[in-house]
């Protein structure tokens, strides 16, 4: 008697990022915890790698990039103020300091945004820790652009996951 045909199975391979959730996003903290003498002092490969761990589990928790605009709006805000003030590249570093001590508030006062992000929306719970914890370790205006490039590329690997 002929055997029906049956299609192959379909072998599933583990995705790039099944790694369980919270040690994603555990790791990160760790690494951002672990830096001196601040952001800076993320290396950008590590900080491309971990963003492009993170974009996607943030997608797979139904993270909506509207559901975090207000932070990114007040991000956007205080780089647009930083380029008013930006230093020309011969400043001095007491100069810079100062430029940096003008928009301090304001970065540590992203905080509370994604505090309250989190608490409208649970998606947006790894997002708020990681941040906060990166906002903790930004001391400068190099330390700023490295949190500015650390979302970015967060949102950036978000939305090439298919995130809204």
């Amino acid at each position: 008697m002929p055997s029906q045909y049956q299609p192959p199975q379909k072998i599933t391979t583990p995705q790039k990022n099944s790694k369980p959730p919270r040690d994603i996003v555990k790791a990160i903290i760790e690494t951002i915890h672990s830096l001196e003498p601040g952001l800076q002092a993320y290396p950008i490969r590590a900080l491309v790698e971990d963003a492009s761990e993170l974009g996607p589990f943030l997608r797979n928790q139904r993270l909506e990039t509207n559901q975090i605009r207000k932070f990114l709006d007040a991000i956007n805000r205080v780089k647009a103020d930083l380029v008013r003030e930006e230093p020309a590249s011969g400043d001095s570093e007491q100069h810079q300091q100062q430029i940096f001590a003008d928009i301090e508030s304001d970065i540590v006062l992203l905080k509370p945004k994604l505090a309250y992000a989190a608490a409208r929306q649970r998606a947006a719970k790894p997002l708020s820790d990681v941040m906060s914890a990166a906002i903790d370790k930004v001391y400068s205006l190099k330390d700023f652009d490295r949190l500015v490039q650390f979302i970015e590329s967060i949102i950036a690997y978000h939305k090439a996951e298919g995130g809204r």
